[in-house]
């Protein structure tokens, strides 16, 4: 992910292009949102839909992160505690308390799937050079506190996309139910449209 705008305390956030093809690029373009009241019920919908596996796919990155960071800090205070017990031992807890299962936060539920998994894990992979967590014991104390400082400010990058990202389902979300309270949308017509993309459904 290239890098380029900054946040308040110099950290790094994940660049959105104007005009780009990803789909973060469209979600967070200020057209993404405008004139939402002038669009149909299945287009906002279908927006609402895309920001979501954003978010979804912001919040599994985001959880690899955070499962580096424990597995860095975990042996850090190893070090300063002179503690026994190998993080290697730990390893795949904490990894599995961090990447694994439903994504929840921002009093938020996921029920989708990341759409580019294999593409997140490489990049959390690469973005810090000769640091094998498998092997984390054999980091010197300087290679450490750098990973650990990358991982920080990548995983801050990603929470301030992914806030942003949440305002937009905001936004959408509440387009839809305002038509829904003033009786412009119905439960039926989103019933008669969902079963219209489904193979074999009737036409829209």
């Amino acid at each position: 992910m290239a890098i380029e705008h900054y946040m308040s305390e110099d950290v790094p956030v994940i660049e959105v292009r104007p005009g780009g093809r990803r789909r973060i690029d469209r979600v967070l373009s200020p057209e993404y949102v405008e004139g939402l009241d002038r669009l149909d019920l299945v287009e906002v919908r279908a927006r609402r839909d895309d920001a979501a596996q954003e978010e979804t796919d912001l919040s599994y990155l985001r959880r690899l992160l955070h499962g580096r960071i424990d597995i860095v800090r975990a042996e850090q205070r190893r070090r300063a505690t002179g503690g026994s017990t190998a993080v290697v031992d730990q390893l795949a807890a904490i990894l599995s308390d961090n990447a694994v299962g439903p994504a929840m936060g921002s009093g938020r539920y996921q029920t989708m799937e990341p759409s580019r998994a294999e593409a997140h894990r490489r990049h959390v992979e690469a973005l810090v050079s000769d640091a094998d967590l498998s092997d984390v014991v054999s980091l010197p104390d300087d290679r450490l506190a750098l990973a650990l400082r990358t991982y920080e400010e990548e995983e801050a990058s990603v929470s301030q996309r992914r806030r942003e990202v949440q305002r937009v389902m905001d936004l959408l979300n509440d387009q839809i139910g305002s038509r829904y309270r003033a009786g412009s949308a119905s439960v039926d017509d989103l019933l008669a449209a969902e079963r219209g993309k489904k193979p074999g459904g009737a036409p829209r």
